[in-house]
């Protein structure tokens, strides 16, 4: 697959600054074995970009990387949520955060930050300083609003939000009732469109940025391929406890794609031939709405084909533009 390829980062104020590689790419394209390889080679560590690792407990249907996968490679921002707390989440400021923190830490024992995911937000977030809407919370507007989604549903009020802000509805999956929330929040109290209020900040960083990227008949086969191999793995049994302990389908946590369409095969309301073809489509539209965050046409992305070879390729490209040790490039 072509796709044009931008020159080597180029030299300027941001070469004074230390480094973060970041990865991205859609979902089964292989991000996972291509960061931990990148990692072990670079003498770095995994920051995850994806808004759904943060909950302990869902690693079947994540595609969380267990230890053994992680070969050592520390990993952040994994398992810090109760999936069974309402409250328990990570809105997309305090990712950011933690990011920033858990990115600052690494620097200081003189190794690599990578940052790792397909929630196209969070990379936005991290490596372009956005800065959110300075528009402090309406508990009772924010109450009026969870109780509109119950009556219309999350797609119902993210379909109120498309009519009022498309750009804003075209950045947050229908799923994520919070942000969708939290953007008709910020509308109904200022007046203005919610995209339109958002700031972005000159990055802290030296970015590099790598796309990982397959023909798409082929990523979709991987992703029939690693459902298949998420279900004989135990993923309904994940589920399964994830009900008795008191998750219900309506929480934050079990917007990941995948996890309410088993629930309702548990609990009778879908046959798992039915749950199974859901999953698919809703990865496939997930797939397509990463390509509005990571587009082929970006010059800031370095695009690689996945496959064989392609960390090879991926280190020879980094090798002149990590000429120092990577955690200790740059001023302090």
């Amino acid at each position: 697959m072509n796709s044009p390829q931008p020159a080597a980062f180029p030299a300027g104020p941001s070469a004074s600054l230390r480094p973060l590689l970041v990865i991205v790419g859609p979902t089964a394209v292989g991000k996972t074995d291509a960061s931990i390889q990148l990692a072990l080679h670079l003498e770095g560590e995994v920051v995850s970009a994806d808004s759904r690792l943060f909950y302990r407990g869902m690693d079947i249907g994540t595609a969380k990387p267990t230890p053994q996968e992680m070969q050592g490679v520390p990993h952040h921002l994994i398992d810090l949520a109760d999936p069974c707390c309402r409250e328990s989440g990570m809105s997309l400021a305090q990712f950011q955060q933690a990011a920033h923190q858990a990115i600052a830490a690494i620097h200081a024992r003189g190794r690599l930050p990578l940052l790792v995911g397909g929630t196209g937000q969070y990379v936005r977030a991290v490596i372009q300083g956005w800065q959110a809407p300075p528009v402090e919370p309406d508990p009772a507007l924010r109450l009026a609003l969870e109780s509109w989604a119950r009556q219309v549903g999350p797609d119902g009020l993210h379909a109120r939000l498309r009519t009022l802000d498309p750009a804003a509805a075209e950045a947050i999956d229908y799923r994520n009732l919070r942000r969708t929330v939290r953007a008709l929040e910020v509308i109904f109290t200022t007046g203005r469109p919610f995209s339109a209020q958002r700031r972005q900040a000159a990055s802290p960083y030296r970015l590099l940025v790598i796309g990982l990227q397959r023909p798409r008949p082929e990523l979709y086969a991987r992703i029939d391929q690693r459902i298949q191999l998420m279900l004989d793995a135990g993923w309904l049994d994940e589920v399964r406890l994830l009900l008795e302990r008191g998750c219900t389908p309506d929480l934050p946590s079990m917007s990941a794609i995948g996890y309410r369409e088993l629930a309702a095969h548990l609990q009778g309301r879908l046959s798992l031939d039915e749950a199974v073809a859901l999953v698919q489509r809703q990865t496939r539209l997930f797939v397509r709405r990463q390509a509005n965050w990571f587009k082929p046409s970006d010059p800031a992305i370095r695009w690689f084909d996945a496959g064989p070879g392609a960390v090879q390729q991926i280190l020879a490209y980094l090798a002149p533009l990590l000429p120092q040790s990577p955690g200790t490039a740059g001023h302090e």
